[in-house]
């Protein structure tokens, strides 16, 4: 859990926690200032020297915040430029979230099929892991995302109607960017972190036509609940993976 911190004009961290370590307090205040949009996805943040002096800190704490940051792919640095808020629109932060590789090791090219867009009162389960109302809306879109041509995952993904209004299936396949890009930059919603579970299981006939394998092919399940600022679940996305000739790729440290 986040703790709440308020810096007063003399004490920029005054109200924080004393066992908070003080760059984690500086951590959060820049944060705080990015979920407000003080500073935009892709735009240079104060320089460290400007930060430390509006929270009133060394140099080297705020150094040490930014570097916690940039960890968490809240931010990138840039040799010789500066600090940037991270966005999905980066070739390097784009596929962040997405780990499966191809056997030989190229990327290929990926494409999306849009299958369909639509808004519904969210099933139990899904407002359950969500953290909604019973009877709030959400955007259920169905996906299928092609290696090289090949179709390899399909999604089936729910996010908060109140955060998505005008999202649809024809603004999707507009779009040629990363899904979270279009998330970011047309709804205000980044995804900051995510939650995984896999498992394996067989493909129905629906899943087997999509995916263009036969019924009972064995796929990778992969259920990730991704949160934004606040560590607020915003996504709900079940995807099926074939693994024929692609593997699940993790770093562990």
């Amino acid at each position: 859990m986040v703790s709440s911190l308020t810096p007063s004009a003399a004490d920029p961290v005054s109200d924080g926690p004393a066992f908070s370590p003080l760059y984690q307090q500086i951590k959060t205040l820049i944060t705080r200032s990015l979920q407000a949009g003080e500073w935009r996805p892709g735009e240079m943040i104060p320089s460290e020297i400007e930060l430390a002096a509006r929270y009133k800190v060394s140099q080297g704490t705020v150094r040490k915040a930014i570097d916690a940051m940039a960890d968490e792919n809240l931010v990138v640095r840039r040799q010789g430029k500066g600090t940037f808020v991270a966005t999905h629109s980066e070739q390097k932060i784009q596929f962040r979230f997405l780990r499966l590789m191809a056997d030989d090791g190229e990327p290929g090219n990926v494409t999306r099929r849009v299958i369909d867009c639509r808004r519904m009162r969210a099933p139990a389960d899904v407002s359950r892991a969500l953290e909604l109302k019973a009877g709030d809306t959400v955007v259920e879109v169905r996906r299928v995302m092609l290696f090289r041509g090949v179709p390899v995952v399909l999604d089936d993904i729910w996010l908060p109607g109140s955060l998505f209004k005008g999202l649809t299936a024809e603004r999707l396949g507009e779009y040629r960017g990363p899904m979270y890009g279009l998330f970011e930059t047309e709804f205000g919603v980044r995804m900051i972190r995510a939650e995984e579970q896999l498992r394996a299981i067989a493909a129905d006939q629906t899943a087997a036509e999509l995916l263009q394998v036969e019924a009972g092919t064995p796929l990778l399940s992969v259920e990730r609940l991704s949160r934004t600022y606040g560590d607020k679940p915003v996504e709900l996305r079940r995807g099926l993976y074939n693994t024929e000739a692609h593997y699940y790729r993790n770093e562990l440290s």
